[in-house]
């Protein structure tokens, strides 16, 4: 009768947990701690943003935003992010699928070097490229154009620092994606071409959207990589985290605060319709499964 008692109490236990909305107890601790990290690292500085900005009034703020050089300069980024996440696409995109797909010696290798990028402090991997793509450096030297020190070195280093982004975001759902669907179409007498863009394509395009957004965040605040390989020219090869840089280095805090903003605004527009279209490929793709 104990026995039957306490098996009872455990099922009853056992199913109160499995209808709760969380297991793991503590809730409101940590929902409390998760408010306050994100508040102190993420609120707190876009707030004293605003509030160095606030004080310059709108008129001062258009005209620093409306400089020639800022937006020249806004524009490179812009252009350079959008190159080197369209560049990722294709080629991050062929990465995933060669380490998901396909079995060969130094693979778990080919998979560590993916992440390279992240590990390596952003100033190396300038100095690198730049070493290797200047006009007399180990590669630049068989080139009969410059890459260093112009847009194209500015594409190159954003290329490499964005691209773990895009195959981070596609391995996991290539990794999920049954291969017999591929081969069902192929029965059904569709060739590689349809069965990428009607059977692998969807299923991928929420992932490659997350990486893309991610990667071209990446790539619209990226410093370290870019300032040895860009020159810096003003109207030619300068970003818009240098013109911030600059002005800080002249003590014009209002002003970096005002252009840092306004390049934030872009990034929240661009990255919000990342979310929507990913959003709608999503709904998408769940209501044709």
């Amino acid at each position: 009768m104990a026995v039957c008692l306490t098996t009872f109490k455990n099922h009853k236990r056992l199913t109160v947990l499995l209808k709760s909305r969380t297991i793991l107890p503590g809730f409101g601790l940590s929902f409390g701690i998760s408010l306050f990290t994100l508040s102190l690292l993420v609120l707190i500085p876009f707030a004293m943003l605003i509030y160095s900005t606030a004080g310059m009034g709108w008129a001062k703020f258009w005209e620093t935003i409306s400089h020639a050089q800022v937006l020249a300069a806004i524009y490179l980024t812009l252009k350079m992010s959008f190159f080197a996440v369209l560049t990722n696409l294709v080629f991050g995109t062929m990465t995933a699928w060669v380490l998901v797909r396909y079995q060969f010696f130094g693979r778990s290798v080919v998979n560590a070097l993916v992440d390279l990028p992240f590990a390596l402090p952003t100033a190396v991997t300038g100095i690198a490229l730049a070493t290797l793509y200047a006009p007399s450096g180990w590669l630049g030297r068989w080139f009969d154009f410059k890459i260093a020190f112009t847009p194209l070195g500015i594409w190159l280093a954003l290329v490499v620092v964005s691209f773990p982004f895009i195959v981070r975001a596609v391995q996991p759902v290539l990794e999920d994606l049954s291969p017999e669907l591929e081969e069902a179409a192929a029965t059904l007498g569709a060739g590689h071409l349809t069965i990428f863009r009607r059977v692998v394509l969807p299923e991928l395009m929420p992932a490659l959207l997350t990486g893309s957004g991610m990667a071209f965040a990446r790539a619209t605040g990226e410093y370290g990589s870019v300032v040895f390989i860009a020159g810096s020219i003003p109207y030619v090869s300068e970003i818009l985290p240098v013109i911030i840089t600059a002005k800080l280095e002249l003590f014009d805090v209002a002003g970096a605060s005002a252009v840092a903003l306004f390049m934030l605004l872009i990034s929240f527009v661009i990255l919000f319709v990342f979310n929507i279209t990913q959003w709608f490929f999503s709904k998408r793709l769940g209501a044709k499964v």
